[in-house]
């Protein structure tokens, strides 16, 4: 076989005959990139979400069976790798196309296979026999590495790729792809970067406020886009709002300027402006949305419409059960896709998720609600793109969007060989400043940046297949090093620079009283102790007040002072939480559950009395809450204390502060006529130095980070017995077969006969503790239920393993064991003793696609645990395990 690389003649004859299998011409930078490919060389393409770079991919795979060689396409997520599968069958036959992903094995030695990037990472570690004959890996949405908890895994893979594989690494639009290509040139060899900045079809970008649509930006006549100066100009008072029955405006209040979800979907269809992807950072709110268009009868659709909906959606769910189409509310699923609205979010059954792609990519289903999570991949262009609010949480916080996930939630916005503009609608944002919400338009700057940490797998397959400074060398390869490298080179230069106007300051400070800086060395000894003395009485002080909150019971009536939680609430135990903050459920006089702690309180709580709780309900019913609601109404919030003394400064009972006060007054700099000038400088000199120390700090760590990252995972490794110096012992093998964020705790539970003596849903349940993590918001109002003793003294001793990896992480200054969350042990127990669906979601926290995907994460880690095991038995269980949770809407999710 020839494996020349092609001139440019016979490389632009072989993108000739490539493109002539295409009903459309291509792009210009869709050339260049299959161009950098036919020439043998690999490609970075960076171009707006469907601007049509999968093109470049497909010309990969195109050549790869030109050549007789072999094509991997990888992708972020299970559900694009299979519309990839879909698209490649129909263009190349089954036979030559296969499927890897964690829930599917299909021809995985077809010359092309689709996959997840961490199944091609698994193959490159464990040396796979399907790694011979590949010729072109295909990484699709690249920029996921950047990710935190999954980003490393694109960089693992283009690390230890062979070099003779080329890649077409497929990004969206990122500002530093030229820094990131000179990444690829220097790891991977000759990399052309190509970049696309134009959208296939241009955006508006519009401001909805009440029924009027402004547009955001405005051409100032040179072609230059700037924000509306009307809108800008145009303050909350001179909104005049909506119109009334009469035809005239009528003045409301700020919050009445954000327009209904039913009256934006009315604008939507009487502009001309379907379909539609309604973004709502909230599944809740996507399937309220639903609620409020089948309250308020909208119909999107026809007759004929309606019929063709129903028929499709009843023939995809023709497989399942009808009791678990009841439990999963698919009366409610069906009229709303008939009306032609639908909601698209995590918390929603694969299968179902499925159906509404379909149907919206047919034109049947005109306005989805969806949260974020629909614009990473999947293939659903749409007329207009409106957002409702431009912060979501963020685990802890509301935070604003970034404009590069600004660009990603708006690039499904216009449907190229169909509208020749998209639309992007902003609703009002009573509470957000205009000149923020155009700064995420008019921005572009979406430098991509690095995830890529050593972690205890990647430590142990290092160690496996290289030498100590082969691995080392690795690690210094990564994109993370060479993103802080560039930065050292720039910081080092500043730190230059610094040290010359530090030199002035102190030369433009001196005194000839006395030495300058032993008297500014006192006086920033003085302000430290003042400030430690202060920080000691503030902590004695929360302390004091956390106590009083942990020993708050059930019952108790507490004054919550200020803010929206403001008035009485009942308390009904411990929140709990994996993070261990101190603090109470309560629930309000609006019938609410909050978490409360310290911070909420302003200090110790105020008791105001104790309320009886009714035993017979649980917290989460509604009548529970009516009753404690009820009697919070009776009783009197407490009169504002107006007498509170304030405490004396505890600095001023300090001998250390007396002392240091003293030997201030008493030098010589202090009584200087000219003391104001010296300390302007002096500000001028510690404020740069504080500056400088800090930026030194910074190089010290950046300079050779990884590989003492590197170091410290070795040592834990190493005090554990996985490593013996820089060799494997037997756990650190079964350690490179493990892939979790929990992977020691797997590893040691396996050799510490932990799970001995459990049947197969007992290790369903116990396994599920380290995959489950509860989402955030106001946590379990109680310690989960377990469902035999055998798993409750199970997960115990998983507790103490996890508590001894943690002792050893903290002590070498790491983090990467993920605690564990047992929230999910009880469903899973049912699920796999062959309960029926109904029965398992009765907690009315856990949504159906939430238990698809946990069950599925539980799967997977079921399996490597079988595949692993020391003792026969426990992997016989753990495979009986994997039988007994591979059924009804689990089973068939893993067909999709």
């Amino acid at each position: 076989m020839d494996d020349r690389a092609p001139n440019q003649p016979e490389a632009a004859a072989l993108v000739d005959e490539f493109a002539a299998g295409y009903p459309f011409e291509l792009d210009d930078f869709q050339r260049q990139g299959c161009l950098a490919l036919a020439a043998g060389r690999s490609t970075l393409v960076a171009a707006p979400t469907g601007a049509g770079k999968t093109v470049v991919g497909e010309f990969a795979v195109w050549l790869a069976l030109r050549a007789g060689g072999k094509a991997f396409y990888t992708t972020p997520l299970k559900a694009l790798s299979n519309q990839k599968f879909g698209d490649f069958v129909a263009r190349h036959h089954a036979a030559n196309v296969g499927l890897l992903t964690g829930d599917n094995s299909i021809n995985g030695e077809a010359p092309v296979v689709v996959m997840t990037t961490e199944v091609l990472r698994n193959m490159l570690y464990e040396g796979s026999a399907t790694l011979a004959g590949l010729r072109y890996v295909v990484m699709d949405e690249v920029h996921y590495l950047q990710d935190r908890v999954r980003g490393a895994v694109w960089e693992e893979v283009l690390i230890n790729l062979p070099v003779s594989i080329k890649v077409a690494s497929l990004s969206a639009t990122v500002s530093n792809a030229e820094e990131f290509g000179e990444w690829l040139e220097t790891t991977r060899g000759p990399t052309e970067v190509v970049i696309e900045e134009r959208r296939p079809v241009p955006l508006d970008n519009n401001y909805l406020v009440g029924d009027e649509l402004h547009p955001l930006l405005v051409d100032r006549g040179n072609g230059e886009l700037v924000p509306n100066p009307a809108l800008a100009r145009r303050g909350e008072g001179s909104w005049n709002g909506r119109r009334g029955r009469d035809g005239r405006r009528i003045r409301v209040r700020a919050r009445d300027w954000v327009p209904t979800r039913i009256e934006v979907v009315d604008l939507l269809e009487r502009e001309r402006l379907l379909p539609a992807i309604y973004f709502i950072f909230s599944r809740a709110g996507c399937d309220q949305a639903l609620t409020q268009c089948r309250a308020a009868g909208l119909r999107l659709t026809t007759a004929a419409e309606q019929r063709e909906i129903r028929e499709f959606v009843d023939l995809k769910v023709a497989a399942l059960d009808p009791a678990d189409l009841d439990a999963l509310g698919y009366d409610e699923l069906a009229e709303s896709l008939e009306r032609g609205v639908a909601s698209h979010h995590a918390g929603m059954l694969p299968l179902f998720k499925e159906a509404v792609e379909e149907l919206f990519a047919q034109g049947l289903v005109k306005v989805v609600f969806a949260t974020e999570t629909l614009s990473l991949g999947i293939n659903m262009p749409a007329r207009t793109v409106a957002i409702e609010r431009l912060s979501k949480w963020q685990g802890e916080r509301h935070e604003l969007l970034t404009p590069g996930e600004y660009t990603q939630l708006t690039g499904r916005a216009g449907r190229r060989g169909i509208d020749q503009r998209g639309a992007a609608i902003v609703l009002h944002q009573p509470f957000l400043p205009f000149e923020r919400i155009t700064g995420l338009v008019s921005a572009r700057a979406y430098p991509l940046t690095s995830s890529f940490r050593p972690s205890y797998n990647m430590a142990v397959n290092l160690v496996a297949h290289y030498r100590r400074e082969e691995a080392e060398r690795l690690l210094a390869s990564s994109f993370a090093q060479f993103l802080a490298d560039r930065t050292v080179h720039g910081a080092e230069q500043t730190l230059t620079r610094n040290a010359e106007y530090l030199a002035g300051y102190l030369e433009s400070a001196a005194c000839d009283r006395g030495d300058v800086q032993a008297y500014w060395a006192l006086r920033r000894e003085l302000r430290a102790r003042e400030g430690a003395v202060a920080e000691a009485e503030r902590r004695s002080r929360t302390e004091e007040a956390a106590a009083a909150v942990r020993a708050l019971t059930p019952g108790t009536v507490v004054y919550l002072p200020g803010g929206r939680r403001r008035g009485l609430a009942a308390v009904l135990g411990p929140a709990g939480g994996r993070d261990g903050a101190t603090g109470v459920l309560v629930l309000t006089e609006d019938r609410r559950v909050r978490r409360v702690a310290v911070r909420d309180l302003g200090g110790a709580p105020v008791a105001v009395g104790k309320l009886a709780m009714p035993r017979t309900l649980s917290p989460k019913s509604p009548r529970f809450k009516a009753r404690v609601a009820e009697a919070l109404a009776r009783l009197d919030p407490p009169m504002p204390n107006q007498t509170r003394r304030r405490r004396r400064a505890a600095a001023d009972d300090d001998p250390e502060v007396a002392r240091l006060r003293a030997e201030v007054e008493a030098h010589p700099v202090h009584r200087c006529p000219d003391l104001a000038e010296h300390e302007r400088w002096l500000h001028r000199w510690e404020g740069l130095n504080r500056d400088t120390e800090a930026l030194a700090a910074r190089v010290r760590r950046r300079t050779g980070s990884l590989v003492r990252t590197f170091d410290r995972v070795l040592r834990v490794l190493g005090q554990l017995g996985y490593v013996d110096g820089f060799a494997l012992t037997d756990k650190g093998a079964t350690l490179r077969r493990v892939y979790s964020e929990a992977d020691l705790v797997v590893v040691e539970a396996i050799h510490r006969d932990v799970w001995r003596g459990l049947d197969p849903a007992e290790l369903a349940a116990c396994v599920s503790s380290l995959v489950y993590e509860a989402r955030g918001g106001e946590g379990p109002p109680a310690p989960p239920e377990l469902p035999t003793e055998a798993v409750g003294a199970a997960l115990d001793a998983l507790g103490d393993l996890w508590h001894e990896i943690h002792e050893h992480e903290t002590a070498e200054g790491v983090e990467l064991t993920r605690g564990l969350d047992p929230g999910f042990a009880d469903a899973a127990w049912r699920w796999a003793k062959g309960q029926p669906l109904e029965r398992v979601l009765v907690d009315d926290e856990l949504t159906a696609g939430d238990f698809v995907r946990v069950t599925k994460q539980l799967l997977d880690l079921l399996r490597q645990v079988a595949d692993v095991a020391v003792d026969d038995q426990l992997a016989a269980t753990a495979r009986a395990a994997v039988a007994a949770c591979q059924r009804g809407v689990v089973a068939y999710s893993g067909l999709l």
